[in-house]
């Protein structure tokens, strides 16, 4: 009989300790996502029933605010958390404040920006305000790819020390579960540039002569469909394309109607002699 209170108190034991790891690791998530402060960013400082000691102040080049009593205090790439316990240790270790509540508010990002260049709808420099910014956050704040923009990003920077250069297909980014991977994580100083779109050019006998834009994998009859068809007086017969080769070189081609076309390419359709 007593064997079942006994499953029971482990049972709990067990649950409590879950419920310990759980609540400890939701911290840590936390703190690994929380903004770090860098020279530039201004600050305030506010210690609970010290008014005197309240501080408005910028982060300086080397990372470090002068603050009353403590002389200069380095808080540059530190958490909130941890740059409030900074300081509160250093009172209490002075004897200045017996049991100091520390409050730090950021008033401005300048410390960890991020520039979006580009065919976007507000291009700029964006503060990086957590550790895990990624670039479709970084892309959500220049308010998305214009219309003129293309599926082809790329993003500059540094990692390790080192420069750091991807494309990054952004369709693909969205695409299936394993491609978060491409959404890749912001850092500061990285570059973010939003190619144009594609563009391919019909003239001669069609309805609406003039650049499009070339969805990926348009065909040549696609194409002449969004351009509102050949006209009375156009032929398939008579349909040219000209296309830049890899050495800069214009050649002449006659592509199927189910052939893709390539950015950049012009197509000409002739006049019907009959």
């Amino acid at each position: 009989m007593r064997a079942i209170p006994l499953l029971i108190a482990a049972a709990l034991g067990l649950a409590g300790l879950a419920s310990q790891a759980q609540s400890g690791a939701a911290p840590a998530a936390a703190a690994a996502a929380e903004y770090r402060l860098g020279a530039g960013d201004v600050i305030r400082v506010v210690v609970y029933q010290n008014p005197d000691l309240t501080l408005e102040t910028r982060v300086s080049e080397t990372g470090a605010i002068s603050y009353p009593l403590l002389g200069t205090v380095r808080i540059g790439g530190l958490g909130v958390s941890a740059a409030e316990k900074l300081i509160a240790d250093g009172l209490k270790s002075g004897n200045f404040v017996k049991a100091p509540q520390v409050t730090l508010v950021l008033l401005q990002v300048k410390g960890n920006q991020a520039s979006v260049l580009g065919q976007v709808n507000r291009p700029g420099r964006y503060p990086i305000e957590t550790t895990d910014m990624r670039l479709t956050d970084l892309l959500a704040n220049a308010g998305g790819v214009a219309t003129t923009g293309g599926d082809l990003l790329v993003l500059t920077g540094t990692r390790n020390g080192k420069p750091f250069r991807q494309e990054i297909d952004l369709p693909g980014v969205f695409s299936a579960e394993q491609n978060r991977a491409n959404d890749i994580l912001i850092q500061n100083g990285d570059v973010l540039w939003v190619e144009r779109a594609p563009l391919v050019y019909i003239y001669g006998e069609v309805q609406r002569p003039g650049p499009m834009r070339l969805e990926r994998g348009m065909t040549l009859m696609q194409a002449l469909a969004a351009g509102g068809g050949l006209n009375p007086r156009g032929t398939e017969r008579g349909i040219r394309v000209h296309r830049k080769s890899a050495e800069g070189k214009v050649q002449v081609v006659q592509p199927a109607m189910d052939e893709s076309l390539k950015d950049g390419d012009v197509v000409y359709v002739k006049e019907s002699l009959f």
